[in-house]
């Protein structure tokens, strides 16, 4: 580990061009190996269309959305050793929301090293926390897991995030998702579908949330109200990342409400 220190810093001072790796190291605290996949990481699509590259940081931040996930779920459990798999994923996915991300990004100073048109950050607000996916999905493919969850974990979590205060703030994915509905004009509807008692003795309760009387999500917990907010917090996600429900939303005609 020693040996692989010294000779990545012999190989940095030989390069001319050292202003990116320098970038780099004050976000990572390390120097890249491959310095492309960063650049990639880095290069909204915006740019990318506008000097005709076919490649950007969408393939990137598709591979650090799931990384992150993993390594997040991996802190919590470890963290919350006696909680239960609902408020687990209730934590994870308040540190993982595009809020949080985009927060974190600009602390580390991501939104310096992304390259977008003008408009870009207008049209879309949390494309500084979706560069940080991308920048994870980066580390991964550099570096490997464990160095890309000792990023995480030290570089984002210890520094800007307290897991405890995080995990007792209430998100109501409900409301927001509710108050998209309002303003795209778009009808939706959350219904108990199934209840039931575990192995365990405790209640469960499932949800689906349908969106113009199509069902986009489910959500399982141990309170009916637990298993909405799971339901709507899976369809946020579809309707922001996932590219076959953005155009179901496109092409759906809103419901007539008198």
């Amino acid at each position: 580990m020693r040996f692989k220190y010294i000779r990545n810093r012999i190989r940095f001072f030989k390069l001319k061009n050292k202003e990116p790796y320098l970038s780099l190291f004050k976000i990572l605290d390390f120097y890249p190996d491959d310095i492309n996949l960063y650049e990639q990481a880095f290069m909204h699509r915006s740019i990318a269309i506008s000097q005709l590259r076919n490649s950007n940081n969408e393939r990137l931040e598709f591979l650090g959305d799931a990384v992150l996930n993993t390594i997040i779920s991996d802190i919590v459990f470890n963290y919350f050793a006696d909680k239960r798999e609902g408020f687990l994923t209730n934590t994870r996915s308040k540190i993982v929301q595009r809020e949080t991300l985009n927060q974190v990004a600009l602390e580390l100073g991501i939104d310096r090293m992304v390259s977008s048109m003008p408009y870009a950050s207008s049209h879309n607000k949390y494309m500084y926390g979706n560069a940080l996916e991308a920048l994870i999905g980066a580390v991964y493919l550099d570096k490997g897991y464990r160095v890309c969850r000792r990023f995480v974990e030290e570089r984002i979590v210890n520094r800007f995030i307290s897991l405890d205060k995080l995990a007792n703030r209430e998100v109501n994915f409900k409301s927001r998702l509710l108050e998209w509905g309002q303003k795209a004009k778009m009808a939706i509807e959350f219904d108990l579908i199934k209840t039931y008692i575990d192995d365990l003795g405790h209640p469960v309760f499932q949800t689906v949330v349908t969106l113009e009387g199509k069902p986009l999500g489910r959500g399982t917990g141990s309170t009916k109200k637990e298993s909405q907010q799971l339901a709507a917090k899976t369809v946020l996600n579809k309707i922001r990342k996932d590219k076959d429900v953005k155009r179901l939303v496109e092409n759906l005609t809103p419901i007539e409400t008198s």
